[in-house]
C-alpha cells in the first residue's frame, strides 16, 4: 500500500490509466476479430466497411498513447494486405 500522499495519487492514476487502456486494447481487438471473420466469409463489402472502424480505433489508440504508432502502423499494413487478398 502507498504510504505518502503523492504514491497515493500516483497508484489512482496508475489505476485509472489502466482501466483506460483494457478499455481501448478490448475494443480494438474485438474490432480486429470481426473484421478477420468478415475476411474469411469472402464478405469483401463488410470487411472493407470494417477495416476503417479498426484503423480508425487503432489510430486513436496511438493517439492517447495506448498502443505505439509502429505498433498500429504494422497491424494496420497487415489487415490491409488480408483485405487486398480478397477476391
Amino acid at each position: 500500500m502507498a504510504r505518502t500522499r503523492s504514491a497515493q495519487r500516483r497508484a489512482r492514476k496508475s489505476e485509472r490509466r489502466r482501466l483506460r487502456n483494457r478499455a481501448v486494447k478490448m475494443r480494438v481487438r474485438r474490432l480486429e476479430k470481426q473484421f478477420l471473420a468478415q475476411v474469411t466469409a469472402n464478405k469483401k463489402q463488410e470487411a472493407s466497411d470494417l477495416f476503417r472502424k479498426v484503423c480508425s480505433a487503432l489510430d486513436k489508440a496511438a493517439e492517447s498513447g495506448v498502443l505505439h504508432k509502429k505498433t498500429v502502423a504494422r497491424k494496420k499494413s497487415r489487415l490491409a494486405a488480408r483485405l487486398n487478398a480478397l477476391k
